[in-house]
């Protein structure tokens, strides 16, 4: 995916950072897995931060938090890799949904990989690989309640 400039990759990151804040908020009213609600709402605010700190970056440039956030290596289980693509649909079954949301991550971090080769500022490589820690933090997360999940379920 090719931007004409930043800021319309900021935009376009925005607006995905928006609709994965209303996925998480849907899941958390929608399903009533128990404890999962409160794990989507947890997510949803998550997204929002990620929201926030792309506005923020938009509004005032690379702040201190930004220059302090310690990055370091998340591992990669890489059980999205053996997911399908899936639609959410209403009371699909729980593992379903982390399969989902483990894609959708996965998905997430590629579009920040992506913009952060396109990146051409120390500034904006630094927001785009915290971008990324933070869904590759989201992706590990949801891989390892999913095998969890599915290891008590005799799986």
């Amino acid at each position: 995916m090719k931007f004409d400039s930043l800021e319309s990759i900021i935009d376009f990151a925005i607006e995905k950072e928006k609709e994965a804040v209303a996925f998480y908020s849907d899941l958390a009213t929608e399903e009533a897995f128990s404890g999962s609600k409160e794990l989507f709402m947890d997510f949803s605010r998550e997204e929002q931060k990620h929201e926030r700190l792309l506005k923020e970056y938009k509004s005032s440039g690379f702040t201190q938090a930004m220059k302090n956030y310690k990055l370091k290596w998340i591992k990669d289980i890489k059980r999205s890799d053996y997911v399908v693509e899936l639609e959410y649909r209403k009371g699909m079954a729980y593992n379903e949904i982390l399969m989902l949301a483990m894609k959708r991550e996965e998905q997430a971090l590629k579009l920040y990989n992506d913009f952060l080769k396109q990146a051409d500022t120390p500034e904006s490589r630094k927001l785009f690989k915290i971008l990324c820690q933070e869904e590759a933090k989201h992706k590990l997360g949801l891989e390892t309640i999913y095998d969890d999940y599915m290891a008590k379920m005799g799986d």
